[in-house]
């Protein structure tokens, strides 16, 4: 695991996701990382240095609150996730734990998508689909407000989509 890109270690934490997501839209302070995510001070700050020593977040702000500096960070635009392709089944399993905690926030009776597929098809179909993919992910990020906006519904999107090498056949 020391070999482990840092990156990739970094990405390899529930709440650093989380956090990669609240602070998508707008900077964010750790006291208020905290607050939204139910967790101490301290622990936010944890995160939020392990996150900005990686190159995943940047500072956007200082300002003074209450006699003291607040700094506010800001996750850095990219796409880290869709670059991983050594570690990805610790990036899986860090996705699958954000994926049961969502699901189970989720609004029963409510209407989303649900898709697992592992299927055959032609090169370029797999890639309109990757594009169209990926586009749709910068839609939604494009879109995001800060948390409890006016006018927002939270909403929970985990794809993590790839070409797979072929299964040995049994005999």
């Amino acid at each position: 695991m020391t070999d482990t890109d840092p990156v990739l270690r970094a990405l390899a934490h529930p709440l650093r996701l989380r956090m990669l997501s609240l602070m998508w839209p707008g900077p964010m302070s750790a006291a208020e990382l905290a607050r939204e995510l139910d967790i101490s001070h301290a622990l936010s700050s944890q995160h939020l240095r392990r996150l900005d020593a990686v190159g995943l977040v940047e500072l956007a702000e200082e300002r003074m609150r209450r006699g003291g500096r607040e700094r506010r960070y800001r996750t850095v635009h990219g796409t880290p996730l869709s670059d991983q392709h050594e570690g990805s089944a610790l990036l899986a399993e860090t996705m699958a734990h954000a994926l049961r905690e969502r699901a189970g926030r989720r609004i029963e009776a409510s209407e989303g998508v649900t898709v697992d597929a592992e299927l055959w098809v032609d090169p370029q179909t797999w890639e309109s689909v990757r594009q169209r993919l990926s586009a749709l992910a910068v839609e939604l990020h494009d879109a995001a407000r800060p948390p409890h906006a006016p006018g927002t519904v939270p909403v929970g999107v985990s794809v993590m989509a790839f070409p797979l090498r072929d299964a040995p056949r049994p005999e």
